[in-house]
């Protein structure tokens, strides 16, 4: 019996890869994935790799991976460069760290404005419209 992810159209590979159609489009425009032959008269068919790479570059683009990235990674999927990966997701784990602190930032900034407004009984100007700006 054919393997089921043999021989897809288009949609059904969009269906089984659990993105939409213009996803694939959009990933063959940008390299990440081959467009197949269309046989004379006929549509074109993707298979089980082909899943498997629309896979790839969901997880890796969940990861926070760029698709520039996620190309560079793709050129690497053979398991043998394991040291140029792992310095791709080193970079990118910076930027996530970099994010974070960032965030942190916020959360203290915003915790402090909620509290003030909290205590804040109208004789002055809200302490949070008043620090929006002053920015």
């Amino acid at each position: 019996m054919e393997n089921i992810f043999e021989n897809l159209t288009i949609g059904a590979f969009a269906k089984a890869a659990g993105v939409n159609v213009e996803t694939i489009r959009f990933y063959q425009r940008k390299g990440l994935l081959l467009e197949p032959d269309r046989p004379y008269g006929s549509i074109r068919r993707y298979g089980g790799a082909d899943v498997a790479r629309v896979k790839f570059v969901k997880s890796a683009q969940r990861l926070g991976f760029s698709l520039d990235e996620i190309g560079q990674l793709l050129k690497l999927e053979d398991g043998i460069h394991c040291n140029e990966a792992a310095e791709l997701a080193a970079l990118r784990l910076a930027d996530v760290r970099a994010r974070l602190a960032d965030l942190a930032r916020m959360e203290a900034a915003l915790s402090k404005l909620v509290s003030e407004c909290g205590a804040h009984h109208g004789t002055v100007s809200c302490p949070l419209i008043a620090a929006l700006r002053s920015s």
